[in-house]
Parts: structure tokens; C-alpha cells; sequence
């Protein structure tokens, strides 16, 4: 399918199962790899990112067999023995896809192994910077190396003996952070990290649920290495809901003049509801019910119904929070009343495309007033129903491609998007989803 082209439902009404936290899904294969024993994982994301950890991980050696959204880990252990276990050198490049988290774990996870591998990825990943992990984890002794010094892949990690430290975050970065908590899971002190720490805490928590010794504090995390063979223990677990997909839903109800939409079983993580928080800010309607605790993370079901925004700053610490929503908050910011003004995200610049870019040129060519700047945009809101439809592009960007599409649910005349089944990268089902919602309303 080469593009697809959308029209304004009268009504949204529903309850959306959304597909399984990309973030948590990843973790889960990569950390339960090193487990020692078996680990049963549901309701596993099968979008392109998370198959791509999947290959990567068998390709290391790591028996890794998925039915479905379910997902069985035969885990070899965190260190090589000589039985065998241990992770094995891969025989050829991992291929990591679309997949930065792919990458970049992996990439923590290596550089304490006694092994050689090279890791690429697709064209959008090879254009992607990399300094940003290759350098702390060179700070702890690995020996990787890449085009442009290591900051574009491929990127090759020959294992080293890591030691362990302090090191200061310089960006909020959860990636980052996991890729060295990772590392030093093989090193030979304890790592103390600072600086720049609070961004999203999965590998934390998932960790400290696996038995490693793990303490977070607000201005530090510290990581002791495991001292017993048998840790990390494995992990089962069932993923919750992604909210960077629900986020989409949240969107589409609170700009909609008529719609009433509820996302079950979502991640409460307060590392990744930021989104709901400038809904919240901008005026939206929300009621969150059923909250409990499924596995280490909080999780609930979300209730978004019409509503009447307004513009607001986003900016500051909020931003690591919800830095993989905002085009689709930029959605709403062009439906609200007032301007908005996103600003301290300069990381949108090196996603899948540079979103800064991307998304006030999709704005304006729905009649939207949009002023990019080098760390986000300003937005003229046009108030609710004012934007046209158009053609837009999707880059290959699975966000910008579902952030054109709830914004085509509000628009007069119809919009367009190509190379739709790029949203299967992180929604398997969005189409579906999102016709299914409109039918229902009709």
C-alpha cells in the first residue's frame, strides 16, 4: 500500500487495546538474553523494531521463539562458562533495522562480552548520530569503533574488560543510560551515574526485578556488578500497553468535536505520561481508571472525550517524557486555542527523520502557522475544526505517518498519507485500529 487517504469521522467512540511498550518489549528480550533460565513474555510488541532485537539476540546465540505476541526466552547467562553458556560471537553483521534501541543497547551489552560483532542497520539508522553512547562507553574502557569515529554505524565492538566509575549524563537519555547500566553489568566495579538521569526508568526497574543490585536516587544511579552466577534471574512478564501509541488516541479524542475513546491497560510510568500531563495542561478531559501494578511498571485505563484546548509552553524536564509524542502533541497544539511553544528538544532533530522539520512542514501544508526553531517550534493554534487536508509524506517515519492520520480524523477534505506501513514499526494494526474507531462512530 502505497499511501492511504482519510476523512473526518462525525463521531470517535471505543476502547483501544493498544499493542504492547515498544521500550519494555526490547528490554525484555535483551535483558532476559543474559538471564540465566527461561523467561515467558506476553502481550510482546511484534512491530519491525522489536523483531529486529529478536534476530539480533539469536543471532547471538540466545534461543528466542515467539507465537504471536508471546514471546519464550531461553536466557545463556551474563557471563561465558565452560559449559558453554555465555552469549555467542555472531557469525555475521546484526542487522538492527529501523531500530536505534536496538542499537544502542546492544551495543552497552557487547563491549563487556569476550566476543566481536558488527552492528548496522537501515539507511534512516546509518544517517543517525551515535556519539552520544560510543563515547560514555568508551569513557568505561570498550573498544568500539564506526564511521566518523563512531558516531555513524556501522559500528563494531570488540568486548573489553570495562571498569566501573562515575560518569555524568550529559543528555536525558534513556537509551544512553541503558546502554551503560548494560555495560556495566559486565565491568569490574560499581558505575555511578549522574548528571542528566531522569529520563525513562524501565531498564531500572527491570533490573532491580531481575535481582541485580540497583539503587536509584535522585541525583544518582548506582549499578554494583553481580557478584552469583545465577544472576540476572529471569524475568516473565506481560508488557503493558505502550503510551507513546495510546498517545495517538489521547490526541484524536481531545481534538475530535465529538468523541469518546478509552486506551485499556496502558503504562503508567510517570517516566512516559508526560503526554497525558500537557493534555491535562492544554485543557483536555481525561479520566484514568482500574490502576494497578502489572509486573514493576503501573499501569491503567485512559479516558479521553472531547475537549476544548488551549496553547501552552513545553519545555524543560518534561520533555524526556515525551519526546516520541510530540508531533502528534504538535496535532494539538494546531487544534487548540492560542499558540504553543515546544522548546529544549533538539533530540527531535536526530530521530527517523529530523521531526523538527518534518512536522511544521506537514502543519503548514494543513493551513497551519508554524516557526521551527533549533530545539522545536512555535505553533499558531487555529482552534477546533480548522485544518485542511493535504498530502503529506511519511518519510518512513512511523510517528509522522500516524501523527498526519489523527489529524486527517479533524480536517476538512481529505489527507493523505504515503509509505502508510511504516507504522508497523511501533503499531502493528493502527489502520485497522483507527478505521475500526471511525466505523463505530458512524
Amino acid at each position: 500500500m502505497n499511501s492511504i487517504t482519510l476523512t473526518a469521522p462525525p463521531r470517535l467512540r471505543g476502547i483501544v487495546h493498544v499493542p504492547g511498550d515498544k521500550s519494555i518489549s526490547h528490554r525484555a528480550i535483551i535483558f532476559n538474553a543474559v538471564a540465566t533460565g527461561s523467561a515467558h513474555i506476553t502481550n510482546f510488541l511484534p512491530g519491525a523494531d522489536c523483531l529486529s532485537t529478536i534476530a539480533c539476540v539469536q543471532a547471538l546465540g540466545v534461543e528466542v521463539r515467539r507465537e504471536g505476541t508471546e514471546v519464550f526466552v531461553n536466557g545463556v547467562g551474563l557471563r561465558p562458562d565452560a559449559d558453554g553458556a555465555g552469549l555467542r560471537e555472531p557469525a555475521d553483521v546484526l542487522d538492527c533495522g529501523n531500530s536505534g534501541t536496538t542499537l544502542r543497547l546492544l551495543a552497552g551489552l557487547l563491549a563487556g562480552q569476550p566476543l566481536f560483532a558488527v552492528l548496522t542497520g537501515d539507511a534512516s539508522l546509518r544517517s543517525r548520530p551515535q556519539r552520544r553512547i560510543v563515547a560514555p562507553l568508551r569513557a568505561l574502557g570498550a573498544k568500539l569503533d564506526g564511521r566518523d569515529d563512531g558516531d555513524r554505524v556501522p559500528l563494531s565492538v570488540r568486548g573489553a574488560t570495562l571498569k566501573g566509575g562515575a560518569y555524568e549524563l550529559p543528555v536525558a537519555s534513556a537509551q544512553v543510560k541503558s546502554a551503560l547500566l548494560l555495560a556495566a553489568l559486565s565491568g569490574e566495579g560499581s558505575l555511578f551515574l549522574t548528571g542528566k538521569i531522569a529520563s525513562r526508568d524501565h531498564s531500572e526497574r527491570m533490573l532491580q526485578a531481575m535481582g541485580l543490585d540497583l539503587h536509584v536516587r535522585p541525583d544518582q544511579i548506582t549499578l554494583h556488578p553481580p557478584d552469583h552466577p545465577m544472576l540476572p534471574y529471569p524475568l516473565s512478564l506481560r508488557v503493558p500497553g505502550d503510551p507513546s501509541s495510546a498517545a495517538f488516541w489521547w490526541v484524536a479524542a481531545a481534538i475530535h468535536p465529538d468523541a469518546d475513546l478509552t486506551t485499556a491497560g496502558v503504562c503508567l510510568n510517570p517516566s512516559r505520561t508526560g503526554a497525558l500531563d500537557v493534555l491535562r495542561a492544554m485543557g483536555a478531559e481525561i479520566e484514568i481508571k482500574n490502576e494497578r501494578i502489572e509486573g514493576s511498571e503501573p499501569v491503567g485505563d485512559v479516558t479521553v472525550r472531547s475537549s476544548q484546548l488551549h496553547g501552552i509552553t513545553i519545555g524543560g524536564a518534561i520533555i524526556p517524557r515525551l519526546i516520541d509524542e510530540i508531533p502528534v502533541l504538535a496535532v494539538a497544539a494546531a487544534c487548540a486555542s492560542g499558540d504553543t511553544l515546544v522548546r529544549d528538544a533538539q533530540e527531535l532533530r536526530a530521530k527517523e527523520t529530523d521531526r523538527i522539520a518534518t512536522v511544521a512542514a506537514g502543519l503548514a501544508a494543513m493551513g497551519v502557522t508554524v516557526e521551527p526553531t533549533a530545539d522545536g517550534m512555535g505553533i499558531v493554534g487555529l482552534g477546533r475544526p480548522a485544518l485542511r487536508g493535504a498530502a503529506h509524506p511519511s518519510y518512513g517515519d512511523h510517528r509522522l505517518a500516524m501523527a498526519w492520520a489523527i489529524a486527517g480524523l479533524v480536517a476538512t477534505g481529505a489527507t493523505t498519507i504515503g509509505d502508510p506501513g511504516c507504522a508497523d514499526v511501533s503499531y502493528p494494526g493502527f489502520w485497522e485500529a483507527l478505521h475500526g474507531l471511525a466505523r463505530s462512530g458512524a
